[in-house]
């Protein structure tokens, strides 16, 4: 009797192992199953969180084209503060000036537009004296126009109805009415600006107008850097502290006339707003070009 119940436990024994080794194996079985189906579900593409790019909205400022076919943006009537107390000695001090209405090229003159000029009076091309690489890299018309003197510029201009903006003039529409260091704000990167080096893209020059985030207040391109730019005034570093309040055109004497915005050659320091270059007037140069400007109506 006792040997008939030990070989039923004997065999319930096995038989419970066997069915859990069973169990064991369907549950295996099932987890396999469920890993291969979930390898073959369509992944979930991960959510990634983008930062809108805030857009300037040039909008209020009214544009006009010049006599030479040319954009041009109106700078309202009223003060804004010229110079700098942190920059060069000659950009002292900061000083309150008051501007009447005026309007200014949006882009910097092209090489395309100023062959138009000289054909059309007859006046010499652009010269070039110096240049360290094969000049036909930096002739292209649709880059920024070079080479000409300050006379030059000046006749262009006059041809297309306008002038030279004033030192005054060019440093509200590059800075507007607050205190920034460049013209978009006081961070420099290489999409605000045509300067030295190629992070920027350009080795030399650039057609006007690529550089999107290096806006002016006013919506003007390329007030710093790419080609540095004629102005009416005649250069004094001494000019600033007894400078009239009101409409300001420098000095009525002196050797040199002024520059400025810096170029495709310049530091970050030479493309400040406030930063002022100086040059003879019969000096050409494959960093220097220009933009016009003409009194508000």
């Amino acid at each position: 009797m006792k040997e008939k119940w030990l070989m039923i436990g004997i065999i319930a024994t096995f038989g419970a192992f066997f069915l859990m080794m069973v169990s064991m194996m369907i549950l295996s079985r099932q987890s396999a199953k469920n890993k291969e189906l979930l390898a073959q579900a369509p992944s979930t593409p991960q959510q990634t969180q983008t930062v809108p790019t805030a857009t300037a909205d040039f909008s209020p400022y009214k544009t006009i084209v010049g006599d030479d076919g040319r954009e041009m943006v109106e700078i309202p009537e009223g003060p804004f503060k010229m110079g700098s107390t942190n920059g060069d000695y000659d950009e002292a001090p900061e000083h309150q000036v008051y501007l009447a209405t005026f309007y200014i090229d949006k882009y910097e003159v092209t090489q395309a537009e100023y062959d138009r000029f000289v054909r059309a009076t007859k006046r010499g091309k652009p010269f070039v004296p110096v240049f360290d690489d094969d000049i036909s890299k930096i002739l292209n018309p649709a880059l920024a126009a070079m080479g000409m003197s300050w006379s030059d510029a000046v006749a262009y201009c006059q041809w297309a109805g306008k002038r030279l903006p004033t030192e005054a003039e060019w440093e509200k529409a590059s800075k507007g009415e607050g205190s920034r260091k460049y013209p978009w704000g006081d961070t420099l990167t290489p999409k605000h600006a045509n300067l030295e080096g190629e992070e920027d893209g350009y080795k030399y020059l650039a057609p006007p107008g690529k550089f999107e985030a290096g806006r002016s207040p006013y919506g003007l391109y390329d007030m710093a850097g790419n080609v540095a730019e004629w102005v009416h005034d005649t250069y004094d570093d001494k000019y600033y502290p007894k400078s009239p309040y009101r409409d300001p055109k420098g000095p009525e004497e002196g050797q040199n006339k002024v520059i400025r915005g810096g170029s495709w050659r310049e530091s970050p320091h030479g493309a400040r707003v406030a930063k002022r270059f100086q040059a003879k007037l019969w000096r050409t140069d494959a960093t220097i070009g220009f933009r016009c400007a003409k009194g508000g109506s």
